[in-house]
């Protein structure tokens, strides 16, 4: 694993604030980038210190800007220039500046001219003991391309210069990445990294606005560094990361996923080159959602018991030694936990009822564990009573648990071991709604917090993610994207926004922070568990009229079939692939609700036009407690 660094740009805070993040992540280095270094009321050697002090190594000095290829005055102020960053660059205590490509309009073209300006530059850094990087800048005057960058090094010929690499600058532009491979390892003297979004936009926009972590793009960051792998290359591999976004947030949740990201590209270029030494083990291949866990009070246990019961499911046992029972339906299993200490109790206490865990089956937990623990998941662990099992689990998405189990170990037996039977006596008989499984799981946060879970997911999960769709709210846009794993045996919706008015914004504030807003069972039949539904008396969300009506003019449905779907409130979508059913109930004191959902063919969607109808529907119900139907 290369030794790695960040540029001070990629975070927010005071430079300090920023050396605390990074080094709180566990990177070697820091890229010192010279607008953060002057907004410091500290000098140089102060910041040295500072560096020094938290562990980290100054791995460059950058940017310097405008260099080669100028005319006379312009030239003897560059190198004037040049010598005060130098002053810089030893209190500092590094040994290398990077040098971006000119452009100022008036920088003379001219592969030799640039030569000669950085032979004598690396003749003057030599002299002190430092070196010089030479970027390409993808919108630089005369050089943007890698390849020019290199042959001006290349005929510079001074042990002093070198060429600094970004994934960027020859992804962005569609610059052959293969073409690096022919540059020796030993003229390389740094590799920066970024992923980014493909968007259609100018370079320079797109560099200094949308660039995000390895793994968050959609560039093709693995094979970049495949390449440099192939130059023996051994220095730092840098994140320089313009983002508004990363700016605007936690320096040091920013700083995590800098460090994930590069941990986890770092291991598939190793899995793709077919190396075997240092290996994390392979991403965890999610088998299903195991169970989910509910934290409430007793009364709220009660409420929820009811609910689930109205849903069709049974009370399938209690807990050995503990306020926590648990209800299964086909293969959903549902925690309703009521503990007066331990996690589910803290976790009702910060936000409510509401979902505490998530238990994911995979192929093999410890080993998920040990990949998760590389990647700088936080373990999870709490006192394990007689007779229970200690199943591995990590912190997920707003300080909830990620439990996993797995079907070769003492953990498949995690019901028999820790549940004895249980009925609930007096209970009514309800009529099971034929649910089989958790279609998905759907999570709500911060816009800001989206790409962070991304790539915890993807990282860690055999999981990929589906294109970014934008949501109409009655209060505002919601952004959603799912990551899945390839049977689509797990699913889980990520939805952010950045507006205070949409059901998912008032879901965070309710809750205060992310998490489970709503969970889809699956149904072979739709129309059956509507019926079972309204026989057992759950409050299904009404859906007006007006949409009935829109339906049949878009997808011309018989009349019995448009007549069923608007007499059981039942939302529809179709593609090429299939048909999709979906209805919803109220929700649970206005926290998190459910759906209920059927898939016809091989429809792999959500449902995403029916989206705006359904939260203006919630909408509606959360100020009115029923919705005029025809």
């Amino acid at each position: 694993m290369h030794r790695t660094s960040i540029a001070t740009v990629s975070l927010s805070g005071d430079l300090r604030e920023k050396l605390d993040a990074i080094a709180a992540a566990g990177f070697d280095g820091v890229e010192i980038f010279e607008n953060d270094f002057l907004a410091y009321p500290a000098g140089a050697a102060e910041v040295g210190r500072l560096v020094r002090e938290a562990g980290l190594a100054v791995t460059v000095f950058q940017p310097f800007r405008d260099f080669e290829g100028l005319p006379e005055p312009q030239r003897g102020r560059a190198f004037e220039r040049a010598e005060r960053k130098f002053d810089v660059m030893q209190a500092l205590g590094t040994d290398l500046m990077l040098v971006c490509s000119n452009v100022s309009p008036a920088a003379l073209g001219g592969i030799d001219r640039a030569a000669e300006d950085f032979r004598e530059l690396g003749e003057r850094a030599a002299r002190r003991g430092l070196r010089i990087g030479y970027e390409a800048l993808a919108w630089g005057r005369h050089v943007s391309d890698h390849r020019d960058a290199w042959e001006i090094v290349r005929r510079a010929d001074h042990p002093a210069v070198g060429l600094v690499l970004d994934s960027f600058h020859t992804l962005a532009p569609g610059l052959d990445p293969e073409t690096i491979r022919r540059i020796p390892g030993d003229r390389i003297f740094l590799v920066q990294v970024a992923d980014a979004p493909k968007l259609e936009m100018d370079l320079l926009s797109w560099s200094r606005h949308f660039r995000c972590m390895p793994g968050q793009g959609q560039l093709d960051v693995a094979g970049f560094l495949a390449a440099v792998e192939a130059t023996g290359y051994a220095g730092y591999l840098s994140l320089e990361i313009f983002n508004d976004q990363f700016r605007a947030g936690s320096a040091r949740q920013v700083a995590v996923d800098g460090r994930r990201s590069l941990i986890a590209v770092a291991d598939q270029v190793a899995r793709s080159a077919g190396r075997t030494d240092g290996l994390l083990p392979a991403r965890a291949r999610p088998l299903g959602v195991e169970f989910v866990e509910f934290a409430v009070d007793e009364p709220g246990a009660e409420q929820l018991a009811e609910l689930f019961a109205a849903l069709g499911f049974a009370c399938a046992g209690r807990h050995v030694s503990k306020a926590v029972e648990w209800w299964r339906e086909g293969g959903i299993n549902l925690v309703v936990n009521a503990e007066k200490e331990g996690f589910a109790h803290a976790s009702w206490l910060t936000h409510g009822p509401g979902v505490c865990a998530v238990g994911l089956q995979v192929e093999d937990a410890g080993a998920a564990m040990e990949r998760a623990r590389a990647l700088l998941a936080q373990p999870f662990s709490q006192p394990v009573g007689p007779g229970e099992l200690e199943v591995p689990a990590i912190r997920g998405v707003g300080g909830s648990l990620l439990y996993f189990t797995d079907p070769k170990s003492e953990l498949a037996r995690v019901w028999e071991i820790e549940f004895r039977p249980a009925d609930r006596p007096g209970a009514p008989a309800r009529k099971s709604a034929g649910l089989t499984r958790i279609d998905h799981v759907s999570q709500s946060m911060e816009y800001d917090e989206m790409l962070s879970w991304l790539l915890f997911y993807t990282s860690i999960f055999e999981m990929e993610r589906t294109p970014e769709l934008d949501i109409a709210d009655p209060g505002g846009l919601v952004r959603s994207q799912v990551v899945e794993s390839a049977d689509k045996a797990v699913r889980i919706p990520l939805n952010g926004t950045q507006s205070h008015r949409t059901l998912a914004a008032r879901f965070l504030s309710e809750f205060f922070g992310s998490g489970v807003q709503h969970i889809a069972f699956a149904s072979s039949d739709i129309f059956a568990s509507a019926a079972a539904l309204e026989a057992n008396g759950v409050a299904l969300l009404q859906v007006p009229d007006n949409y009935y009506d829109d339906l049949e003019a878009r997808f011309g449905l018989e009349p019995e079939l448009l007549e069923r779907l608007s007499a059981n409130a039942v939302l529809f979508d179709r593609d090429e692939a299939g048909d999709y059913f979906q209805l919803y109930t109220r929700p649970f004191q206005e926290r998190f609700f459910f759906e209920i959902v059927e898939r016809r063919g091989t429809y792999a969607g959500f449902g995403a036009a029916n989206a705006p109808i359904r939260l203006a529907a919630q909408s509606l119900s959360a100020r009115h407690p029923a919705v005029p139907r025809r």
